[in-house]
């Protein structure tokens, strides 16, 4: 397992996304993007299934799983109790749908009691993604499948260059890449892998405006490791300037590398 990954902050994962819940919907453009991108590049067929949401937020993904099929059962799990019960505000008319607060890492799930799992750029707050993996292997029935995104180790590399300019504390998460994530799902018990990388870039007209996105979604710094002093002014205000560098016809740009995958339980 990697030793990033090993030090995160589950504690403060929680904590991120149960005060983000009011602002999410707000600010996570880019999460409804992927979202969509998602369902378009992977054959979904879930009529009469039952349908696991991992890191399901709130609901986007949840509802546009729901339409235009029929009878599925849907299960939204999110680590974020606050995450939770805005999913179950906006579904309330549905009645097949069952929300479970919990950790992907730990699922309370019956073995082999779900078609296929599904999950929008949540699984890269998971510390141990072959436990986790092992996990939904688990829940999943013969030939059960996942489909998922998730962060690559490109995204925000403008952000990550600016702060190494500042100090040598980490600020920004780290993700795991394509050939390691591969590797978790085969040793997990998957075949018929695919993953695609693609870099979308968004554009601000002030670097505070992207800090205030990350904070109001909930993608804050959560590595164990990181600086637990509050960062000065005038560290702040270096960081700001070394980010300049980076602007692109008027506008700051973040870069932001997506992982898309999908894989099938091994026969």
């Amino acid at each position: 397992m990697s030793v990033v990954f090993s030090s995160l902050d589950k504690k403060r994962v929680r904590q991120s996304f149960t005060a983000a819940a009011e602002t999410y919907d707000e600010l996570a453009t880019l999460q409804r993007q992927v979202g969509l991108d998602l369902l378009s590049r992977f054959d979904l067929n879930i009529t009469d299934q039952t349908v696991l949401d991992i890191g399901c937020g709130t609901g986007f993904l949840t509802r546009k799983l729901m339409q235009d099929t029929f009878n599925q059962k849907m299960i939204a799990v999110d680590i974020a109790f606050s995450m939770l019960e805005v999913t179950r505000l906006k579904l309330k008319e549905q009645k097949n749908v069952q929300y479970i607060c919990a950790d992907a890492e730990h699922l309370p799930l019956v073995e082999h009691s779900v078609d296929k799992i599904v999950s929008n750029l949540a699984l890269q707050w998971c510390q141990n993604l072959t436990q986790v993996f092992g996990g939904f292997k688990n829940v999943l029935k013969q030939q059960g499948q996942i489909v998922f995104s998730t962060f690559g180790p490109a995204t925000l590399k403008e952000l990550k260059q600016a702060w190494s300019e500042v100090d040598d504390h980490k600020h920004v998460n780290e993700f795991y890449t394509v050939d390691e994530l591969s590797v978790f799902l085969q040793h997990a018990g998957f075949d018929n892998i695919r993953i695609e990388s693609i870099h979308y870039q968004s554009n601000y007209q002030a670097v505070i405006e992207l800090m205030r996105e990350l904070k109001g979604i909930g993608a804050q710094n959560v590595l164990s490791g990181r600086n637990k002093k509050t960062t000065s002014k005038i560290q702040m205000q270096n960081m700001i300037k070394a980010y300049e560098k980076h602007r692109v016809n008027g506008f700051i740009p973040a870069t932001n590398e997506i992982i898309f995958v999908s894989a099938s339980v091994a026969r």
